[in-house]
């Protein structure tokens, strides 16, 4: 007997195929498989045959009975095969535009040359028949999120339907985390949009769980002892990915903020893996929380796959993503790096677009204006759990196996191999969920 330790969807639940020795013919060798009651025997190829189970007959009795008889030389399972559609499959949202599939011009953060490269994960993941990111649990600690309709407030058009965990507001101690500025609803849309249902553009991880919880105020304001609130509260919910897309002035050290650390030291040992924003402060180090080593640190590319101009590098940088914006045009670069090559040219800048709003929490749209560190960590969070959901490297994996994992399946970008401006290169969704391009 062999591969019936193969994941169940890959062959048929209600037949096996046995295959016979080379001095057994078929007719030989079904009549032999007959004896065995186990099913219905049909021709197979010239030197074998597949036994259609019988009601109460499972795989494995059925395949241990046939193994028996004499001229059997194995049996295996009858494995399906699919049609290739999910091969060219496309996302009907239109992006800014009205045309299906026009997300792809308008997210040239997950689609373009230097985007996340989403399109063959999502199709990998289909292929498994599983939907992005569901499975996965990931909080976005931000100033609330619009997922729901209540008071004044509304549910982002584009969030619908998605599933909610554990939603908290630290501010209003209830349990409706609602946005009141639009980073944090513009934050947790690139991870959870809906995708391929015809209106707006897409999230990376769409079918994954949203855990909303508010630690910034409407003018994008917290504590530190808020903050670390509600990362506790997060990883004591089982929060797989923690996203914060916040940042302290970049001067502070570990000693200025014990609380931060203590907070992240505990996620990452309850499992949870956090993804936070470099920061936006133009220096050559990166700002807390961040700089954690129970972080992973994101820095922020644009659409020239170029460092942002405004975003933090250096030392514990651990990976960039499309964050939008400006290039950074004066770094030092290793001939022939993406830096020498395309960051030393003209490019357009170009924001980060995802469905949110500016000034009335009743209306939504896909605004021009959000680019950032705060923008790039959610490409990263997101792309945690479509990995989480693939199972491509188990179960359930720990934090430090998701961010080595994260890591090595990079694109690698500036100076080759790990550099303090790229860290390990531009996170790619289809390398890590091992898609192929």
């Amino acid at each position: 007997m062999r591969g019936f330790d193969d994941p169940a969807s890959s062959y048929s639940s209600t037949s096996v195929v046995v295959g016979f020795d080379p001095d057994t013919s078929a007719a030989a060798g079904s009549a032999s498989i007959a004896a065995a009651d186990a099913g219905s025997v049909e021709a197979g190829g010239p030197r074998s045959a597949v036994v259609q189970l019988g009601k109460d007959e499972s795989l494995r009795s059925a395949a241990k009975k046939l193994a028996s008889k004499p001229g059997v030389s194995y049996v295996k399972p009858n494995y399906l095969a699919r049609i290739s559609a999910d091969d060219t499959w496309v996302p009907n949202d239109p992006g800014r535009g009205s045309t299906a599939g026009g997300w792809q011009s308008t997210q040239w953060n997950f689609a373009g040359q230097y985007g996340i490269n989403v399109l063959p994960a999502w199709r990998k993941l289909r292929a498994l028949q599983r939907t992005g990111g569901r499975g996965a649990v990931v909080a976005i600690i931000d100033t609330g999120v619009a997922f729901e309709d209540r008071g004044n407030f509304r549910q982002s058009p584009d969030l619908a339907g998605v599933k909610i965990k554990g939603a908290y507001d630290f501010l209003s101690r209830d349990r409706h985390p609602e946005d009141r500025n639009g980073h944090g609803t513009h934050v947790a849309s690139t991870v959870f949009e809906q995708t391929d249902n015809g209106l707006a553009v897409t999230g990376i991880a769409y079918g994954a769980t949203l855990m909303p919880i508010r630690a910034l105020n409407a003018r994008g304001l917290g504590d530190e002892m808020t903050v670390s609130r509600a990362i506790r509260y997060a990883a004591d919910r089982h929060a797989d990915v923690i996203n914060l897309s916040v940042e302290f002035d970049v001067q502070l050290s570990a000693s200025d903020l014990p609380g931060i650390i203590s907070a992240m030291r505990y996620a990452k040992r309850k499992g949870s893996l956090v993804v936070a924003a470099a920061g936006n402060q133009e220096a050559n180090r990166v700002a807390y929380p961040a700089r954690s080593g129970n972080a992973l640190s994101v820095g922020a590319t644009t659409v020239s796959g170029c460092l942002a101009d405004y975003s933090d590098y250096g030392s514990g940088l651990d990976l960039v993503a499309p964050g939008g914006g400006g290039d950074t045009f004066d770094i030092d670069t290793t001939p022939g790096s993406t830096d020498s090559t395309n960051c030393r040219v003209t490019h357009p800048s170009l924001p980060i677009y995802q469905m949110t709003f500016l000034r009335s929490v009743r209306s939504f749209s896909l605004p021009s204006i959000y680019q950032g560190t705060s923008m790039a960590s959610p490409h990263v969070s997101g792309t945690a759990a479509l990995v989480i959901a693939s199972g491509v490297i188990g179960k359930n994996p720990t934090p430090a196996q998701l961010q080595a994992h994260l890591e090595s399946t990079a694109t690698d970008v500036g100076a080759p191999g790990y550099d303090l401006h790229y860290g390990h290169g531009i996170v790619n969704a289809a390398n890590a969920v091992g898609a192929t391009p």
